[in-house]
C-alpha cells in the first residue's frame, strides 16, 4: 500500500512518489528564535517528526532540512514589518546572537523532551546571507525584482501576469492589491503586494550586512528559498509548515524560487492546522499562548496542572494534523489518562509470551484482532491518520487487559496474532508516532529512591522502630504512594 498525502497546492490527496527513487528531500520551516516556542509551535514539529519517522520506516533515505530563522525582515498579514530578533534583543538587553543562542537552545531542549528526531540539516538564516544575495541577483537579472533606496522588492504584479500567484493560499491577485495593509516602506513599492527581498538598514539597526544594494538585512521569504535550494536543489519532494505560513511566506517562496531556478520548487506542500484557544489561533500576537516550559511545569494561569511532553505529544497525535485542535485543560487531562492506560496495556502486551502454539483459539476474536492491527498500515498511509491508529489501539486495550487478567483464555488468539500485535504496537507507538514511557530516566531514579526508603523502613521495623516505619509509610501516602506489607513479608508500592 502506497503513502498518500494531502497536497495543499492541488487540494487533493496524492500518492507520494519521490523525485529520486529511494530518496526524499523534505524542508520544514523552523522557529523564529526571538522568543520561547509555545504549544502552537509544537504541532508542526511533532507532525513532521512523524512523517520523517514514517518515511524512514518505509526505507527512504530522507534529507530533512529544518531551518532556524535568526534574522530577517517580516511582512506578515496583520502585523507591521519588523525584525523580531533585533526588537527582542533590545527588550532583553542582549546581543542579538546571544538572544538567538538562548532561544535556539530552549527550542532544541523542548524538541528533545518531545522525542523529536533531529533534522539532518539545520541551517540558519544568518549563515546563508551570501546565498540569499546571489538568489536576489538572479531574480533582478530576470527582471522580477527592483531596487529602491537600498531595498529590493519582488515584483508580484509582473510575476502574476504569467504565473499562478495565489494558488497555494487561494488568494486572488486583484484582492491582494486592494486589501494589502499600509506597512512600513509601502511608498517605495511599485505595488502594494510586492514583498521585500532585502531591506536597507537604518543606522540604529543592529543586525546588518553589506550587499550590492547597500548595508541591510534579508527579507523573511528569501531565507527559506535560499536554504532549501542549497541543500535540496531547485526542486524537492516535500515542504511542510503551519497553514498560517501559506500566505505570504510560502506563496512568496514559490514565486521567487520559480524565477530563480526556472521551475516550481516543491512537489508536495503539506500544512498542519492550528492549535486554538476558545476557537482563536494560539499565538503571541493574540497574547493567548502558553510556552512549552509553562506546559511542562504548569506555571501559567490558564493551566490547572503541569503536563508532560508525552501527554502533549499524544494530545496532538489524537487529532489529524489537518484538523483544528482546541486547547483545554480537560482535553489534556483526558489525554494524560488515555496515554497512561494505553502505555500500561502496551507494557502488559510486551510481557506476554508469544512463543509456541496456541490451541483452541477463538476464531472470531482472532480475526477481529488481526483486522484492527492490519488497519494500522491503511491509516498511516492515508495522510498520516494517527487518530485512527490510536482508536484501533484502544479497541485492542480491553483484549490485552482481558488476556492479562485471564478473563479470556490466553490461547484465545493465536501465537502468530499475538506476535503481530506486539510488533505493530512497538513499531507504531514508538518508532513511528515517537511515543515513549514518561520520564524513563526519572522513573529509574525514582525506583532507586523508593528501594532505599523501603529498605530503611524494613530496617526500622526489624529494630521495632515503628515510629520511623510508620512515618515513612504515612509521608509516602501523602505523596500519593501506597505502601503495602504483604503476608509473605514482602513490601510493594503503587502510585
Amino acid at each position: 500500500m502506497a503513502l498518500s498525502i494531502y497536497n495543499s497546492y492541488t487540494r487533493e490527496k496524492e500518492v507520494f512518489t519521490p523525485l529520486t527513487a529511494g530518496h526524499v528531500g523534505m524542508y520544514v520551516c523552523g522557529p523564529t528564535v526571538s522568543g520561547e516556542s509555545h504549544l502552537g509551535h509544537a504541532r508542526p514539529y511533532i507532525t513532521f517528526d512523524v512523517l520523517y519517522r514514517y518515511l524512514t520506516h518505509l526505507g527512504y533515505k530522507v534529507r530533512y532540512v529544518r531551518n532556524i530563522t535568526d534574522a530577517g525582515h517580516f511582512e506578515e498579514e496583520g502585523r507591521e514589518a519588523e525584525d523580531k530578533v533585533s526588537k527582542k534583543a533590545l527588550l532583553e538587553k542582549l546581543e542579538p546572537m546571544e538572544l538567538v543562542q538562548k532561544y535556539t537552545n530552549r527550542f532544541h531542549w523542548a524538541m528533545k523532551q518531545f522525542n523529536c528526531i533531529e533534522p539532518t540539516i539545520e541551517p540558519t538564516a544568518t549563515g546563508h546571507i551570501l546565498e540569499q544575495q546571489e538568489m536576489i541577483k538572479k531574480i533582478m537579472e530576470a527582471g522580477y525584482a527592483y531596487e529602491v533606496n537600498g531595498s529590493v522588492y519582488f515584483d508580484v504584479t509582473k510575476y502574476a501576469a504569467s504565473h499562478d500567484y495565489g494558488k497555494l493560499s487561494g488568494r486572488v491577485m486583484e484582492d491582494l492589491l486592494e486589501t494589502t495593509r499600509e506597512l512600513e516602506g509601502q511608498e517605495e513599492k511599485r505595488n502594494k503586494a510586492d514583498f521585500a527581498l532585502w531591506k536597507a538598514a537604518a543606522p540604529e539597526h543592529i543586525m546588518r550586512w553589506p550587499s550590492p544594494w547597500g548595508v541591510g538585512f534579508p527579507g523573511w521569504h528569501i531565507e527559506c528559498s535560499a536554504m532549501a535550494t542549497k541543500y535540496l536543489g531547485a526542486q524537492f519532494d516535500i515542504h511542510g509548515g503551519g497553514m498560517d505560513l501559506q500566505f505570504p511566506h510560502h506563496e512568496s517562496e514559490i514565486a521567487q524560487s520559480t524565477i530563480c531556478n526556472h521551475s516550481a520548487p516543491v512537489r508536495y506542500w503539506m500544512h498542519n492546522n492550528m492549535i486554538t484557544v476558545n476557537g482563536r489561533k494560539m499565538g503571541k500576537s493574540y497574547n493567548n499562548f502558553i510556552t512549552l516550559t509553562e506546559m511542562f511545569n504548569g506555571n501559567n494561569p490558564s493551566l490547572q496542572q503541569a503536563f508532560s511532553p508525552m501527554t502533549i505529544r499524544f494530545f496532538i497525535l489524537q487529532s489529524h494534523y489537518r484538523s483544528t485542535l482546541d486547547f483545554s485543560n480537560e482535553a489534556l487531562i483526558g489525554s494524560e489518562r488515555a496515554f497512561k492506560r494505553l502505555w500500561e496495556a502496551y507494557q502488559h502486551l510486551m510481557a506476554m509470551d508469544a512463543g509456541g502454539s496456541h490451541t483452541a483459539t477463538d476464531a472470531a476474536l482472532d480475526t477481529r484482532v488481526q483486522h484492527w492491527i492490519n488497519e494500522f498500515e491503511t491509516f498511516i498511509n492515508d495522510d498520516l491518520g494517527t487518530p485512527r491508529i490510536i482508536a484501533n489501539m484502544f479497541e485492542l486495550v480491553p483484549v490485552i487487559n482481558s488476556l492479562r487478567d485471564k478473563r479470556i483464555p490466553f490461547h484465545s488468539i493465536s501465537a502468530e496474532t499475538l506476535r503481530s500485535m506486539q510488533e505493530h504496537f512497538r513499531v507504531y507507538l514508538e518508532d513511528i508516532m515517537g511515543l515513549r514511557e514518561e520520564n524513563q530516566q526519572n522513573n529509574e531514579s525514582f525506583s532507586k529512591v523508593m528501594e532505599l526508603l523501603l529498605t530503611l523502613r524494613k530496617e526500622a521495623r526489624a529494630k521495632k522502630d515503628f515510629v520511623t516505619s510508620d512515618t515513612i509509610r504515612d509521608e509516602l501516602a501523602k505523596a500519593g504512594i501506597e505502601v503495602k506489607d504483604e503476608k509473605d513479608g514482602s513490601v510493594s508500592w503503587t502510585m
